[in-house]
């Protein structure tokens, strides 16, 4: 079997590499619709948005989360009662019974 060089070394690759990301890097720049400054701006103003919207939505996470615990009390507070009555008459059939 023959082997081919194909005549290209890895620094000509990285230089072709780099050559090409400089080049497109520059090709943004100078076709780049809006300057650095409008862009900033505008990434600034999305993030702001965001930083609303999450702390809106953490707010609004929180008030189910404390409407659902006071539920979880209430229905705590419910059963309790019933197992609270039901022990008490399960006492008092005893009595009854060791009373006779």
């Amino acid at each position: 079997m023959e082997t081919r060089d194909s005549g290209m070394s890895g620094m000509t690759v990285l230089f072709a590499f780099v050559s090409g990301a400089l080049l497109g890097m520059m090709a943004g720049l100078l076709l780049a619709p809006k300057s650095g400054e409008e862009t900033r701006r505008e990434l600034r103003g999305y993030a702001r948005k965001a930083e609303e919207e999450i702390l809106e939505e953490a707010r609004e996470a929180r008030a189910a989360l404390d409407e659902t615990i006071e539920r979880g009390k209430q229905f705590l507070k419910e059963k309790k009662e019933v197992l609270t009555g039901a022990f008490e008459a399960g006492k008092e059939a005893f009595r009854k019974e060791i009373g006779r």
